[in-house]
């Protein structure tokens, strides 16, 4: 019986793939992302990522608009995600840097960063990231009387 029910699980989920409906979430959601609804645009993307679990750039639009909500951790697995699917897929590692940014581990913001900017020595997010990263370790060395050189 139960070998019977995951088939029939099975066939259920690879019916309900299809990327073109994958596609008119995704551009819902960005539409709701741009209007600022951003757990509206979230389920959209989840929507997406349930007709097409491949497609790398819900994974990215999502993690962003958690990052909007200040869910860093959230964000940060389709971050990761996303870098598990393309290696070379630059706003993932901008957005992976962002993420521990909010979390305040700027020392692995830094290299997630800086990654990025080996793919894309251009990407605005990426460079935008580091430099407020940099100016966050600065003003809490500061803060704290330490040694610049040794935080750094």
């Amino acid at each position: 019986m139960k070998e019977v029910e995951k088939k029939k699980n099975k066939a259920e989920a690879e019916a309900y793939l299809d990327p073109v409906k994958a596609e008119e979430a995704k551009e819902a959601g960005n539409t709701l992302f741009k209007a600022g609804d951003f757990p509206g645009a979230i389920k959209e993307f989840e929507e997406g990522l349930r007709r097409d679990p491949k497609n790398i750039s819900l994974y990215s639009n999502r993690a962003y608009a958690y990052i909007k909500l200040m869910e860093p951790v959230q964000a940060l697995k389709d971050a990761n995600k996303c870098i598990e699917m393309d290696p070379n897929f630059v706003k993932a590692y901008a957005r992976k840097g962002t993420c521990h940014h909010l979390m305040k581990e700027y020392h692995k913001a830094m290299p997630a960063f800086e990654k990025g900017l080996v793919l894309d020595p251009t990407n605005k997010d990426c460079l935008e990231g580091k430099m407020k990263t940099m100016q966050a370790i600065n003003s809490s060395a500061h803060a704290s009387g330490g040694n610049d050189d040794e935080r750094m």
